[in-house]
């Protein structure tokens, strides 16, 4: 199982001092690096990196450690992959930038997540991935139940674009496998946002086969938990590693540090796809914190356009 590379999504959380990182940690990512082989870059989906950011993350990284990072939410959330809106070259900045990491072989796949309305329509979507670079991975998470059909998996296999395997309140778990990577996101199943979730053992063990299953049909599974609450990520992406019986000495270290920390589970689950869909919360901010903890959505609002 040497080709399952599993994480988090984001590393630069300082409710994770204490839990993972120690008060006096300088560097968050080097610390991460001692842990973990992959990391999901968040940031890159509210803004694009500057060149001295993206070298950093080259510098501070061992040779062996791969980054998978989202594209930015302008090309898919404000323009909807819209070649209209130009986001051809919108692309290609993000890519420009990201090509450090891609020619020392750190940039494992890139991240298509698209917006909860964004219904099923395949010429759009067809447009978007002819114009990929087909030296770069791709994987797609879509957050709308009608993409779930045949048709959405032949157009991914034609354009070798994997299936995002999500765990999360809006999306089934189904596993599918469209490309030569397998990319999977557990989101957690809390109410206000979906993240604030710690997930239990007894609701992870199911995955283990999964993730073993695709592992031998694909050249690389990648793996990221999205729950970065508390550090509820680290100990959740910890334990599936000791699951899938692959937890180095360095990491069980790790996890017998957070789950030190984390003595008490805080129940935030949100029970079913129906109670979701049926809040009564029907503010845009309200709404929009379901995906979004406060701090982001400061950082979010604070951009300009």
């Amino acid at each position: 199982m040497t080709n399952i590379v599993l994480g988090t999504s984001g590393w630069s959380y300082r409710e994770w001092i204490g839990p993972f990182y120690t008060k006096k940690v300088k560097s968050m990512l080097s610390a991460y690096c001692k842990v973990f082989k992959t990391v999901e870059i968040n940031s890159t989906f509210y803004r694009y990196p500057s060149k001295g950011t993206a070298m950093g993350w080259l510098k501070y990284s061992p040779a062996d450690f791969i980054f998978a990072a989202k594209i930015p939410k302008l090309i898919t959330h404000e323009k909807k992959l819209s070649l209209d809106e130009g986001v051809e070259d919108d692309l290609k900045r993000f890519c420009d930038l990201m090509e450090p990491l891609h020619l020392n072989g750190k940039l494992g796949c890139m991240l298509i997540q698209l917006p909860p309305r964004f219904g099923f329509n395949l010429d759009p979507m067809e447009d978007f991935f002819k114009i990929l670079p087909t030296n770069i991975r791709f994987a797609v998470e879509f957050r709308d139940l009608t993409w779930m059909r045949d048709e959405t998996w032949r157009l991914l296999k034609k354009y070798q674009v994997a299936y995002t395997i999500v765990d999360e309140p809006l999306l089934p778990p189904e596993v599918k496998v469209t490309s030569k990577i397998a990319y999977f996101r557990w989101h957690g199943k809390g109410t206000r946002p979906w993240y604030n979730y710690r997930y239990h053992i007894d609701e992870l063990e199911p995955w283990v086969p999964k993730v073993k299953e695709v592992a031998y049909k694909v050249d690389t599974v990648y793996g990221y938990l999205n729950n970065h609450y508390h550090g509820y990520a680290v100990e959740n992406c910890l334990q599936i590693l000791e699951l899938l019986g692959v937890l180095t000495p360095r990491q069980a270290q790790a996890k017998a540090t957070v789950e030190n920390y984390l003595k008490a589970p805080v129940e935030t689950k949100m029970p079913t796809l129906e109670a979701f869909v049926e809040r009564k919360e029907t503010t845009f901010e309200n709404l929009l914190s379901t995906f979004i903890d406060n701090p982001r959505l400061k950082r979010a609002q604070s951009i300009k356009d």
